[in-house]
């Protein structure tokens, strides 16, 4: 699934302003993570207003048997 989806979430991610880098990863066992880094807050919080993201892989999930979580968005407090 996280193949498929990135068909149309990256090219929509990609013309998102402030996107600093962006991962997404699929466990063998099915879960998935995305994390992305912005340059601000506001540009980081694009990602819950995103329809690719909250329309259209919300809607290919749940009809593969995924469980969304609400997206966080969490302030980096140090980096390596």
């Amino acid at each position: 699934m996280a193949k498929e989806t990135g068909t149309y979430l990256i090219p929509a991610i990609q013309k998102l302003p402030g996107l600093l880098s962006y991962y997404a990863g699929a466990s063998p066992d099915g879960s998935m993570v995305h994390v992305s880094i912005w340059d601000s807050e506001e540009h980081a919080d694009q990602m819950s207003r995103l329809k690719e993201m909250i329309v259209d892989a919300r809607r290919d999930g749940k009809a593969a048997g995924v469980d969304f979580i609400p997206i966080v968005n969490y302030p980096l407090c140090w980096a390596i």
